[in-house]
């Protein structure tokens, strides 16, 4: 099976078994994916949801976070994981969205990466999420599956994987590819132990093969 035909078959299957791939982050405006996301690093979204309701409620917006202090937000996402950090990012990143922005998210990679705390993954996550841009976010599922199941070959870092695969995923797909694969790799090949014999796509897995 040649890299194209891999990957063909792979998305046909995810367009007709997963044909809405979304965010599992709560949120209801472009600041709160935006904080939702920056919450979510090394931290599993179900902890991120559970934290955010009580923070937006108290800071619906960047204009009221930016008056926060860092121990203010600490105590409202306490139990996420490096929560000292992603505090002072937090404030940081409302004073420069309202200093900066308006208070408003941009849609610009080179404005959102300038942000407190904001790295090329969380844009791409924004940009892909909020305007559908074809930005592939890669986090440590999507390194690690694209790899097994064969869409990247010796790939040594996630901007590797990120090239590989936006050579073969067009360009229309992406954003939801982004979630195909994250939520794959969350729910089905997981780290230590995939579920292969529940997986759909294991006869195109390179891992499987093997």
């Amino acid at each position: 099976m040649t890299v194209q035909e891999r990957y063909k078959a792979i998305i046909e299957w995810f367009e007709a078994n997963m044909p809405v791939a979304e965010s599992e982050l709560n949120y209801r405006n472009p600041f709160e994916l935006l904080v939702a996301v920056m919450l979510s690093a090394q931290c599993t979204d179900k902890r991120v949801n559970m934290v955010t309701p009580a923070l937006f409620a108290a800071y619906p917006d960047a204009v009221a976070m930016a008056k926060a202090t860092p121990e203010q937000i600490f105590s409202f996402i306490h139990s996420v994981s490096y929560p000292n950090a992603k505090a002072q990012h937090l404030v940081a990143m409302a004073q420069q969205l309202t200093e900066r922005h308006n208070g408003q998210v941009p849609c610009d990679e080179d404005a959102l990466v300038a942000l407190s705390g904001v790295g090329r993954k969380t844009a791409h996550v924004i940009m892909a999420v909020l305007w559908n841009c074809p930005t592939m976010a890669v986090d440590t599922h999507i390194f690690r599956i694209s790899e097994r199941l064969g869409l990247t070959t010796n790939s040594k870092n996630v901007l590797q994987t990120e090239r590989q695969l936006t050579k073969y995923i067009p360009a229309e797909l992406i954003p939801k590819a982004h979630h195909w694969l994250l939520l794959h790799g969350r729910y089905v090949c997981t780290a230590r132990k995939p579920h292969c014999e529940q997986c759909g796509i294991r006869e195109f897995c390179r891992f499987y093969k093997k």
